[in-house]
């Protein structure tokens, strides 16, 4: 049987980070394959009344504090030691979000995906400044400024929308938001819940 599982993700979210790098071992060990399926955050946060957890538990300072722990934990337990809290967070990643779009039109996605989020949570750049955005594409290989005249194309602002929309009307409130099938799971700690599904159902 084959089973259909998807990653709802921003490139905004450090967890979202964490999913990305984590993702590989667990299509390795079940055999299947996720598929990438970009959404704008902010407009998920405003059509579901949600807010970031920064914003959430500004002022439970105890709340905030286990919450850096337990990505603490995650990174020691996945080895990211390479990721690092970008200086400019947050950042408004419609400009991103839309160059997913485009590269998966374009067939270059994984690609584009895994030089975003490297730029974002490993390298620390501005990635809302065009010209940075341009300049880190370039570097990976990638015609930066043709993405970045791309994402201005109605049709590519439309599939973003829609993206988002869709994900919303099947539950997502946040990211890192799974399907496996039409089961539905939120956050990174429910990872191993999302392996046990897809061998549920394999």
């Amino acid at each position: 049987m084959t089973v259909k599982v998807e990653f709802h993700y921003d490139f905004g979210s450090p967890n979202c980070y964490f999913v990305h790098k984590v993702i590989p071992e667990i299509e390795k060990r079940s055999g299947v394959e996720f598929t990438y399926f970009p959404i704008l955050l902010g407009g998920v946060f405003k059509m579901t009344n949600n807010k970031s957890p920064m914003q959430q538990f500004a002022e439970i300072p105890l709340k905030m504090d286990y919450m850096r722990l337990e990505s603490m934990r995650f990174i020691e337990e996945h080895k990211l030691t390479k990721f690092t809290m970008n200086p400019h967070f947050p950042v408004n990643t419609v400009q991103m979000m839309r160059g997913a779009i485009v590269a998966e039109e374009e067939g270059y996605a994984a690609q584009f995906t895994d030089t975003m989020f490297m730029a974002m949570w490993e390298d620390g750049k501005k990635m809302d400044d065009p010209e940075v955005i341009i300049a880190t594409l370039n570097a990976a290989g990638l015609d930066g400024a043709h993405i970045l005249e791309r994402i201005q194309e109605q049709p590519i602002k439309d599939a973003l929308i829609h993206n988002t929309n869709a994900s919303v009307e099947r539950g997502c409130f946040g990211a890192p938001t799974f399907f496996v099938g039409d089961e539905m799971y939120f956050g990174k700690d429910r990872l191993d819940a999302v392996e046990k599904e897809i061998i549920r159902q394999r």
